[in-house]
């Protein structure tokens, strides 16, 4: 039965570490978190002299470089004179050239928060009166693409190296000591700490174009890489990789003179013995156990700490607290989901000879279990740290994400009680079927005349009637051959010693097997790692995700900005000029829509209608709609009524929230010329 389980389960792991990568594609761009909380002019506002410069204001502080901040004018050329520079706190400035004309004017700013995320954006103001602009941002944020995928994947990869590899050898020396001699164990270890060098290496490649222009030709610019290495982030990565020589080192210990096992000596049967250790042999494994103990804690939490000295816990609220407990927190994920992959490569993996018994099970279970309470009572404060409130969890990406994963530690956890409760039966008791099996086995021993053909394949009795289902009975070389026939009986003597070999391995085996507590636990555990595998990859997008408090601080202070310009003069109207073409006969012209006092609730609103030379005509219909595609509200229609040549006005023209309005008007000028053209505004 387990032979056929062994590829469901390769089977199964391949599938979830599937789901998760596609998980990881489809989260989308990450939000960044660092959010823009203040401008000055502000988004859409319409100043009347040209400011001397630019200025944004941030939650939190930013890198800049030398084009962080972009002012475009009109016709798509920079205006701004000089390098930004930071003014005051959070607040960065960009000198304008003076004089500059009226129009619309294009701000772009692309900088790097202090958790080591890039921030993109634009928006728009006007001097004079707002105009048609040629200017050209990409909308494609740098994390947003090949590059941004391939670096959010090495995150992924160097979370999972590092838990691997740190769990992994928590659990060989907390939990099951034998283990470092077993070959699967040591190559699943090994393999955490390749994923976690090789990651590191890869994001800090990465890394410049990352934060930059998002292309993949500046992946191999060197000159981008020294200016990594100059930043925090590019800091903590060099020192991951310092821990990480040092970790190789650890390994190399615990499974070279830790793993050594004790001398044997051959007794007069034959047989090899190992010697019991004495005291002095002793002593020394408790010393390199303590000392590797020791030495491995502190590489593990130098490793953790890269991640909390450079990203979410070092900004904001109770850094100085935040930055251990992050660490608190990692480590306690390493312990448990990193043990967890050892624990089910030993129940899968480990040779028949060598099982891993149940004390190291037992063991295992109360180092997850303490685990576990470090995790809620770490993950406890940094989701109060993050959210701040309680609607941030069904307001805010970090918040929704958030509950995904609570929800995916609690279904961990009760799949791990099971896991429980497997190894308290496993404990209690030795299963009826074993014992059968023992006797069984012990049968066909005494049949055989108490003698079971030793390593050489030699059967003193001259048969062999243990007739278990995979063994056939071994013929004993005739004596009477001639002798030029020794080098063929040495030869079938050391195939007959692999056939009893094989036989003896398959036997423990099955002995080991035939355990449905055993079966049981391994069902158990392999959903636990199922599960862990997707935990982490919601982990990994939540680390790249603005967190909710920061969102609704920004969210709050936009609203404010607004407000208070809307507050700031009595008459608040707006006036957009759309020049339209409806491709008939004169069907050229300008619409101007005056809408008065632009905010929200009523609004007198008044349509113009002008030919290229500005004199007004009358068309046969004119319609207006109001669309806010942020909150999906709209289109409001709008059917303005004929007032004089080419005049239309309609009144209680209700706005009913303070936005980014865009503005469609349909223009008629024949029964079957029509056009629609649209303009966004401020209003509110």
């Amino acid at each position: 039965m387990t032979q056929t389980i062994a590829p469901r389960v390769r089977t199964l792991v391949l599938l979830l570490l599937a789901a998760a990568c596609a998980l990881l594609a489809g989260a989308g761009p990450a939000s960044a978190h660092a959010a823009v909380t203040g401008s000055d002019p502000g988004q859409g506002a319409v100043v009347q002299e040209a400011p001397a410069r630019i200025s944004l204001t941030f939650s939190e502080q930013v890198a800049l470089s030398d084009d962080s901040l972009r002012v475009l004018d009109p016709d798509g050329k920079r205006v701004d004179t000089a390098e930004p520079s930071n003014v005051s706190g959070t607040t960065y400035a960009v000198p304008l050239k003076p004089g500059l004309p009226d129009g619309t004017y294009t701000v772009a700013y692309q900088v790097v928060s202090a958790d080591s995320h890039p921030v993109a954006g634009a928006y728009t103001f006007s001097i004079g009166a707002p105009s048609k602009t040629s200017a050209t941002v990409s909308q494609q944020a740098t994390d947003d693409g090949v590059v941004g995928w391939l670096y959010g994947f090495g995150r992924y990869v160097s979370y999972a190296g590092f838990i691997v590899m740190a769990g992994g050898a928590a659990f060989v020396l907390a939990c099951w000591r034998r283990g470092s001699g077993v070959r699967p164990v040591q190559r699943f270890v090994v393999s955490g700490w390749l994923a976690l060098t090789a990651a590191t290496l890869a994001l800090l490649l990465l890394r410049g174009s990352y934060t930059g222009s998002g292309k993949v030709a500046d992946i191999v610019d060197l000159s981008l890489l020294g200016q990594v290495l100059e930043t925090k982030t590019g800091a903590a990565l060099v020192s991951r990789l310092l821990l990480l020589a040092a970790a190789a080192l650890f390994i190399s210990v615990l499974f070279g003179a830790y793993a050594r096992p004790s001398p044997t000596t051959t007794l007069n049967d034959g047989a090899a013995r190992r010697q019991p250790d004495s005291s002095e042999d002793a002593q020394e494994k408790r010393d390199l156990t303590f000392g590797l103990a020791v030495g491995g804690v502190v590489v593990a939490a130098g490793l953790a700490a890269s991640w909390a000295m450079s990203e979410h816990a070092s900004v904001g609220l109770q850094a100085g607290i935040s930055m251990p407990v992050d660490v608190i927190h990692l480590l306690a994920v390493a312990a448990w989901l990193g043990g967890l992959g050892a624990l089910l490569v030993a129940l899968y993996r480990a040779p028949a000879d060598a099982p891993v018994d149940s004390s190291a099970v037992r063991r295992f279970s109360r180092v997850a279990f303490g685990s576990v309470l470090a995790l809620i009572a770490t993950g406890t404060y940094q989701s109060w740290r993050q959210l701040g409130s309680w609607s941030a969890f069904t307001d805010t990406r970090y918040g929704q994400l958030l509950l995904a994963k609570i929800a995916l530690v609690v279904v961990l956890a009760g799949v791990a009680w099971i896991s429980r409760r497997w190894t308290g039966r496993l404990v209690e008791a030795v299963p009826a079927s074993a014992e059968r099996e023992k006797e069984r086995v012990g049968a066909g021993a005494d049949a055989s005349g108490g003698a079971v053909a030793d390593a050489s394949g030699d059967d003193p009795t001259g048969t062999n009637t243990d007739h278990d289902a995979d063994e056939q009975p071994v013929p004993k070389p005739d004596d009477t051959e001639p002798a030029d026939t020794e080098p063929a009986d040495a030869e079938r003597a050391a195939q007959l010693a692999r056939q009893q070999a094989a036989r003896d391995t398959a036997r423990q085996k099955r002995l080991r097997d035939a355990d449905p507590n055993r079966f049981g636990l391994r069902r158990s555990v392999l959903a636990e790692a199922g599960i862990a595998v997707v935990l982490l990859a919601v982990t990994t997008v939540l680390t790249q995700t603005e967190p909710g408090r920061t969102e609704q601080e920004a969210k709050a202070a936009a609203s404010s900005s607004a407000s208070a310009s809307a507050d700031a003069g009595s008459s608040g109207a707006l006036t957009l000029n759309m020049p339209f073409d409806t491709g008939g006969e004169d069907g050229k012209g300008v619409v101007t829509v005056d809408l008065d006092p632009a905010r929200v609730g009523d609004n007198e609103m008044h349509v113009y209608v002008e030919r290229p030379n500005g004199r007004a005509f009358d068309i046969p219909e004119v319609k207006v709609d109001f669309t806010l595609k942020a909150k999906d509200i709209g289109p409001l229609p709008v059917v303005p009524d004929h007032i004089a040549t080419g005049h239309w006005s309609a009144n209680g023209v209700q706005i009913p929230m303070a936005g980014d309005w865009q503005v469609d008007v349909t223009v008629r000028t024949s029964d079957i010329d029509e056009v629609t053209v649209s303009k966004n505004a401020q209003i509110g």
